[in-house]
């Protein structure tokens, strides 16, 4: 299932930043014709307004709240796409003393806000003629890494919840995409001491682009996650992507 972004209102959580800010600009260097900047602090947002103009449209969104979820899916009424960036990381391992606390608030915002984005915008882009929602995975859903064991389960619960919307929303006219970008400039990865491997956001941005007009659903943008994506292909084309039927 193909998506044209020329001309269409799309939403990108966590656009103020980062990859989110890189998604953002991709969409809107490819013809997107309005993008609702959906973050936390619309004031965070300024610089996309200060670049583009009344293109951009600032818009609180808050992954832990649903009632802030809900009132942004009413505010963006015409959206057909959906990039879900935002995500938190705390680097946790399973004897760290604050493991729990750590899982917890990753699930909150990386899994429980997943299950809140589908929920909310579905309807919206299914009573638009349908059209994409794009989840940020991580190669950290399919392999742990013992600094990340919190963040890595919560992507992992992501990844899962991704495979089952992709099914549910076909259903509706919604093609899915799973992004699973490796180790990223921004400061997120900075802060988790991966700069001196990180590569540009805008490998992320362009492989969504790339993958919007391709229909593929497992999208891996950078170096390390095309590694890992092509051993893992077997299995994703044989397991992942299988129909079992199991309604």
């Amino acid at each position: 299932m193909s998506y044209e972004i020329r001309n269409q209102a799309v939403l990108v959580t966590g656009a103020n930043r980062g990859i989110g800010k890189a998604i953002a600009e991709g969409l809107l260097e490819h013809g997107a014709g309005k993008l609702y900047a959906a973050v936390r602090d619309p004031a965070s947002a300024g610089a996309l307004v200060d670049a583009h103009g009344e293109k951009v449209v600032p818009l609180r969104l808050d992954l832990t709240d649903e009632a802030s979820v809900a009132s942004a899916a009413e505010a963006a009424s015409d959206v057909t796409l959906v990039v879900n960036n935002a995500g938190v990381l705390r680097m946790a391992r399973l004897a760290s003393e604050d493991v729990f606390d750590a899982l917890d608030f990753e699930m909150e915002t990386n899994v429980l806000g997943l299950i809140r984005m589908i929920r909310a915008f579905g309807p919206v882009i299914e009573a638009n003629g349908g059209g994409a929602f794009v989840q940020l995975n991580s190669v950290a859903s399919l392999k742990s890494f013992p600094a990340f064991t919190t963040y890595s389960a919560s992507k992992a619960a992501s990844y899962s919840i991704t495979q089952a919307a992709r099914f549910e929303l076909a259903k509706r006219g919604i093609a899915v995409h799973s992004v699973h970008p490796g180790p990223i400039d921004t400061d997120m990865g900075a802060d988790a001491g991966l700069s001196e491997i990180a590569e540009p956001p805008k490998l992320v941005a362009d492989a969504i682009v790339a993958a919007l007009a391709s229909g593929e659903f497992h999208v891996f943008p950078d170096t390390l996650a095309r590694q890992i994506g092509g051993a893992y292909a077997s299995f994703a084309e044989n397991v992942v992507l299988a129909d079992f039927n199991e309604g």
